[in-house]
């Protein structure tokens, strides 16, 4: 796998203002698919040190740094992080994240030219007492052609259709 931080080379990514949502980190230069773009850092909590941290934001503010790396552990970006934590969501992403060792790395999937915004499908997961406009709360503002309309997986189901009811004979 590629590496990032090649030493004395030109910066890879600069943070600025995003058509998706307030900042992002768009590349410099290219970069090529397999890439270790960035490692996600900042304070290392638990879930409930996090919801401490956040619980007066209430259920309709969606903007946290929060990364979840397993069970106990919650990376609060927003103390100590880095860029990272401006690479925005995308249903179609040119990044994935990737926990190895307990860290978290925001890797290419696929080559990245310079002036592109980098992005990866967060994947935030429904909790069973999610009020009934989490997917409002949490809408995704990516604008491709198969945007699933939400930052939550699974993806919202989608209406049945209301077909005429008859009687069967």
């Amino acid at each position: 796998m590629n590496r990032a931080d090649t030493g004395a080379q030109a910066p890879l990514l600069e943070v600025r203002d995003s058509p998706l949502h307030g900042l992002g980190v768009f590349a410099v230069r290219r970069i090529p698919r397999g890439t270790r773009v960035i490692e996600y850092l900042g304070e290392r909590v638990s879930h409930t040190e996090a919801d401490r941290r956040y619980d007066h934001d209430g259920a309709g503010d969606n903007h946290t740094f929060l990364f979840i790396l397993d069970s106990h552990t919650v990376i609060d970006a927003g103390v100590d992080g880095n860029e990272a934590r401006f690479v925005n969501h995308s249903c179609e992403p040119n990044c994935e994240s990737v926990i190895e060792s307990q860290r978290v790395y925001i890797d290419a999937i696929r080559t990245i030219e310079p002036g592109e915004e980098l992005s990866y499908d967060y994947q935030l997961q429904r909790e069973a007492d999610d009020p009934p406009d989490i997917d409002a709360v949490f809408a995704c503002r990516c604008g491709l052609e198969r945007c699933r309309g939400s930052m939550l997986w699974p993806p919202p189901r989608a209406p049945r259709p209301q077909g005429r009811r008859g009687r069967r004979r």
